[in-house]
């Protein structure tokens, strides 16, 4: 398992959406439609569509994380496009999805998330890079998102780094695409072996889930009893 400091490496940026000028009022009276957007620095940035490979692997994901914070009743998950307001004054951003833990609830709110989520997870596109490994790296960092997922989905660069704050506020990585059981903070029990993430079909999530530790098992076979009940 990898312990050691690292930061993202220093890219050159490019260009990844357009972007116009516009306040903070005026982005959150935006109809942009299904399109992704997110307001930083005074503009608002729409992104481009998303490829099969990212729309794959997030929804994979999604379904396994969501599936077992039902189970356990842990809070809530979000898939983008939802709004987070990372500090007041600061960026709005919309992570291809988040955990939020029961106690910090108090956060969520019917149009945002207003404060940090506990879990941010990014999914890199070929127009993404420099915003996912730099830009969001310290912003999340900076607003106190407790781990930051970066999966690479682009062909041939299969990478996935997990990143957790340390006390001192910077992302420390713990674990990698190496690892066959990754193991997060932000939600007991739960492990993931990346190899699934590159799967195509993805696995099954509920068959994941049952083989996952004898509670997830216990807690699907009574969610399984309630059903025929």
């Amino acid at each position: 398992m990898v312990t050691k400091q690292i930061e993202p490496a220093t890219r050159t940026r490019r260009k990844t959406g357009t972007s116009n000028a516009m306040s903070y009022e005026a982005y959150l009276t935006l109809d942009s439609g299904s399109r992704l957007t997110e307001w930083v620095d005074g503009e608002v940035v729409f992104h481009m569509p998303a490829r099969f490979e990212h729309q794959r692997i997030l929804e994979f994901l999604y379904a396994l994380i969501r599936e077992y914070v039902i189970l356990f009743q842990l809070g809530i998950t979000r898939i983008a496009p939802f709004e987070v307001k990372l500090w007041p004054g600061g960026p709005s951003r919309e992570p291809d999805m988040l955990f939020l833990k029961q106690e910090n609830m108090e956060r969520l709110t019917s149009r945002r998330l207003e404060g940090p989520p506990d879990l941010a997870v990014e999914i890199v596109s070929p127009d993404s890079v420099y915003r996912d490994r730099d830009k969001k790296y310290y912003e999340y960092a900076q607003a106190g998102v407790g781990e930051y997922w970066i999966i690479d989905s682009r062909p041939g660069r299969q990478r996935a780094d997990f990143y957790r704050l340390t006390e001192e506020g910077r992302y420390q990585l713990y674990a990698t695409e190496d690892d066959e059981r990754v193991e997060t903070a932000v939600l007991p029990g739960f492990w993931l072996n990346p190899a699934w993430l590159w799967q195509d079909p993805p696995p099954n999530v509920i068959t994941l889930l049952y083989n996952m530790s004898p509670d997830t098992a216990v807690a699907l076979q009574s969610r399984l009893q309630e059903t025929k009940a």
